[in-house]
């Protein structure tokens, strides 16, 4: 009996490290599959009273959505987001969100070949592998629609990080072989959006929506890196040795599907440099903040942030499912052709920018509030950022102000109506 129990408890550890949850103060679970009934996610560790509604999550999902341009998966989806639980009146209570968006548009019947045979560097072998059994429509949990879960999530990061003067910004910075080389200090997300390769360089857009088209066009995929930049982040945010700042944003974003890679500030250039040529020096602002002359660190020194911009880039490798035939093996172990079929991203680069941003505000989110429960406690110690002490924006007093002048305009709008109801109703009198 024994150790029949120690067999159970040992089973219990092993399921509840499935790896569908990220975070420890602010800790997020994914869940669904491409062509199940819906994906979503579950959101603990929310702040009580902080403003969200489903629109705030809708516009980070409309920026992921398939179907918005040439360049992206053809699937039609409008991934409307519910939110179920945690929220009431537009402000968070402080219990689990839960955050619905049901399918609507999958094509099973475009994956019967690849139920039986493997999609070439796709995840359908290593799930079989593993599992020994998988959702083999639209790539079951392995799709970037699982990536749902994750925007949804990152919107309620962002309006939280917002309160605290964070702002995060993505873009494509590389398709193919064409680059663009913008200062991430100056980068808007007005000029992001501003086109559908979300690159703030127009000219440099247009050459990668001809590289994407041009892939396209012959069935073909290609990959390329998102560049994402957090300004005024508080200074202390990550853990020292194990859970340092840049190791979490790195987990974070090769945890996304596709990714290949992941380098923060100097990167990989930096083992060309000396030290005196990589060290950021330290000097005085005109206010007399500390502050970094260059920002090779990329905002993050010993695993903590400094205060500077922390910039990061994210490489994805090309899309793997392709119309082009490919050499590959059934689960029989029987070798054939396959071109495959379905709707897929020629290249994923664009709708994953709110990918990165979401993930990084993820992080962000999750190391705030443990700093602020570990470091901001006792009387002597406070947020502080570059520009000096972290002010809070009231978001919640500004919300409910909002809502009593919306119902002061709604009576308003009710009583006029109304009165010219009556005054109509006078005039048609016999």
């Amino acid at each position: 009996p024994a150790a029949a129990g120690r067999a159970r408890g040992a089973r219990r550890r092993v399921a509840a490290m499935a790896g569908s949850s990220t975070g420890h103060a602010f800790r997020v679970t994914t869940f669904g599959e491409s062509h199940g009934k819906g994906v979503g996610c579950i959101i603990d560790g929310v702040p009580p009273r902080l403003p969200i509604s489903e629109e705030d999550l809708q516009y980070e999902l409309d920026r992921r959505r398939p179907g918005q341009s040439r360049i992206t998966t053809p699937r039609n989806e409008a991934d409307k987001a519910e939110i179920l639980s945690g929220v009431l009146d537009g402000v968070t209570l402080g219990t689990p969100i839960a955050v619905l968006v049901r399918n609507k548009d999958q094509r099973s019947k475009d994956y019967s070949e690849v139920v039986v045979a493997y999609r070439p560097s796709h995840a359908d072998a290593t799930y079989d592998f593993k599992y020994g059994v998988r959702a083999a429509a639209g790539g079951g949990r392995s799709s970037a629609r699982e990536t749902i879960g994750r925007v949804a999530a990152g919107a309620v990061a962002k309006a939280l990080l917002k309160a605290f003067g964070v702002e995060i910004v993505g873009w494509v910075s590389q398709v193919k072989d064409v680059e663009c080389d913008v200062d991430p200090s100056t980068v808007t997300m007005e000029q992001v959006e501003s086109n559908i390769a979300r690159c703030p360089d127009p000219e440099i857009a247009e050459q990668m929506v001809a590289a994407i088209d041009g892939v396209r066009k012959k069935g073909n995929s290609t990959g390329g890196t998102v560049t994402c930049v957090a300004r005024r982040v508080p200074r202390g945010l990550g853990q020292p040795v194990f859970d340092k700042l840049e190791a979490e944003l790195a987990k974070a974003m090769m945890s996304l599907p596709a990714t290949k890679g992941f380098e923060i500030g100097s990167g990989f250039s930096g083992v060309s440099m000396t030290g005196i040529e990589h060290n950021d020096e330290f000097t005085l602002d005109p206010e007399g903040n500390i502050r970094t002359r260059t920002n090779r660190s990329g905002g993050i020194q010993g695993g903590i942030s400094n205060g500077e911009d922390i910039v990061f880039k994210v490489a994805f490798k090309p899309t793997s499912t392709i119309a082009k035939k490919q050499n590959t093996v059934t689960r029989d172990g029987v070798e054939e052709q396959l071109r495959a079929r379905g709707r897929h991203d020629p290249c994923v680069v664009p709708r994953a920018v709110p990918m990165v941003e979401s993930m990084a505000a993820l992080v962000l989110a999750d190391h705030l509030m443990q700093h602020y429960a570990q470091c901001c406690l006792l009387p002597g110690s406070e947020l502080v950022n570059l520009e000096g002490p972290v002010e809070v924006e009231d978001v919640t007093s500004k919300h409910y102000e909002a809502m009593a002048a919306r119902k002061a305009e709604e009576d308003a709008q009710a009583k006029a109506d109304a009165e010219k109801g009556e005054e109509w109703g006078a005039a048609a009198a016999p």
